[in-house]
């Protein structure tokens, strides 16, 4: 007789599968609150572009990555993240170091132009 294996089962929460909690430290931050922090950082830059560079669309973006960049490395959070309570760490933990958080801040700045 053979047994045909299970189809795999979808996780009850946004990290199960790597074994994080469904809630409280170390657990993946949900899709609304990420939305909020990113556009709060956004708003940010805006403000600043706005006040200093007659708001400069390429300015506008670097501004945004520099304090992505500076923030992550610092606190482990952009402002928008921090402000809303969310954390960037790595999956096997220990520190972010620089490479990681710029380059998750040149991804996200690839993907922020071309949703606008």
């Amino acid at each position: 007789m053979v047994t045909e294996p299970s189809a795999p089962t979808a996780p009850d929460w946004p990290g199960q599968r790597l074994g994080l909690p469904e809630s409280g430290p170390r657990s993946v931050g949900r899709l609304g609150r990420r939305i909020g922090a990113i556009t709060i950082d956004w708003m940010i830059a805006v403000v600043i572009s706005a006040a200093f560079f007659s708001y400069q669309p390429l300015v506008t973006l670097a501004i945004f990555v520099g304090l992505q960049v500076l923030m992550t490395v610092v606190v482990n959070a952009s402002i928008g993240h921090a402000v809303l309570g969310l954390r960037v760490v790595p999956i096997e933990g220990g520190l972010l170091g620089v490479w990681r958080p710029f380059v998750r801040a040149v991804l996200i700045a690839l993907v922020i132009p071309a949703l606008l």
